[in-house]
């Protein structure tokens, strides 16, 4: 069982659109409304897949109450902590080429109180629980240190523990030796605090991280593929995509097909990988079925291509 927590969820509606032209009405080709915050589509993707899973998050206002309403729809277990604020709602357009515009609320401010109550349901929820997979922005009300005191508690209790946020929650959450962080490439350069430019540079820049205290990182480069740097060293995988045609909740996805695949190695990296790419290929947050994947056109391998130049580098 994968039991994910979304500080900061979110009411998503995407919008396909022919194109987006400022000032102008545009008629959209196509719109749907997704439960959303990272921590949500990995449990969407988890249930996606078949596998088991469980969604902590704080919910309020009649935002919060659809996207409970939206999860158990998909059949997704949920253990709401009430809050106060509102949800936020985001807004995505979805161009035919594949560029995305993104709209995302800032979201409710959690009180002391609600942020102890959201570590106590992750406490009282994660028996049994193979990972706990930590994901997304922390809501105003929240310090850096939140996360890092979540991933301290569920090491006392003996839980694996994913986090996917970035800037200083990452940074405060390393200390205490996660057993996997998953940064794009532009998290991974902000963390390290200097341009990635090939494929080595995000090799170096995740055996920084890990001399910070990560246990693994699985790291997103876009394009160009998903990166893994553990102990048994580098792996680097990649997949064709036909026509992206949304990425949103595509790391999402990824995250993922590697917890369900185990979390570790290079077997869990080409599950991480073809979740991703089965991801941008599909309308606004979908998640992928098994009968979306196409396993076969991962290539995984430990000769890593250090001096290959991203196709979209970091500056």
């Amino acid at each position: 069982m994968i039991l994910t927590v979304t500080p900061n969820p979110s009411l998503d509606r995407t919008y396909e659109v022919p194109s987006l032209d400022r000032g102008e009405v545009i008629r959209a080709t196509g719109d749907r409304m997704d439960p959303g915050g990272k921590g949500v589509n990995v449990s969407r993707a988890v249930a996606a897949a078949g596998a088991e899973t469980l969604a902590v998050l704080p919910l309020g206002g009649a935002p919060g109450a659809l996207v409970a309403q939206l999860l158990d729809e998909q059949g997704i277990k949920v253990a709401p902590v009430p809050v106060a604020g509102q949800t936020r709602s985001n807004i995505a357009v979805a161009e035919p080429d594949g560029t995305l515009t993104k709209i995302n609320a800032t979201g409710p401010e959690l009180t002391s109180v609600e942020a102890e109550l959201l570590l106590t349901a992750v406490r009282e929820r994660s028996t049994g629980a193979d990972w706990i997979a930590c994901c997304g922005s922390l809501p105003r009300g929240l310090a850096p240190s939140w996360y890092a005191d979540l991933v301290a508690r569920a090491h006392a209790a003996g839980a694996r523990i994913a986090l996917d946020t970035s800037g200083p929650a990452l940074l405060a959450a390393l200390a205490e030796r996660p057993d996997v962080v998953k940064p794009n490439a532009e998290e991974l350069a902000e963390a390290v605090g200097r341009p990635l430019v090939t494929v080595g540079d995000a090799v170096k820049a995740a055996e920084e991280l890990r001399e910070l205290g990560a246990r693994a990182v699985l790291a997103s480069l876009g394009a160009d593929g998903q990166l893994l740097v553990d102990d048994s060293g580098a792996h680097f995988a990649s997949a064709p995509v036909d026509a992206v045609r949304s990425n949103v909740g595509a790391g999402d996805s990824s995250l993922a097909g590697f917890l369900i695949a185990g979390g570790t190695g290079a077997t869990a990296l080409a599950s991480a990988v073809a979740h991703g790419a089965a991801a941008v290929q599909l309308p606004g947050s979908a998640m992928p079925t098994p009968s979306d994947l196409a396993p076969d056109a991962v290539t995984v391998t430990s000769e890593v291509p250090m001096d290959r130049v991203l196709t979209e580098p970091v500056s």
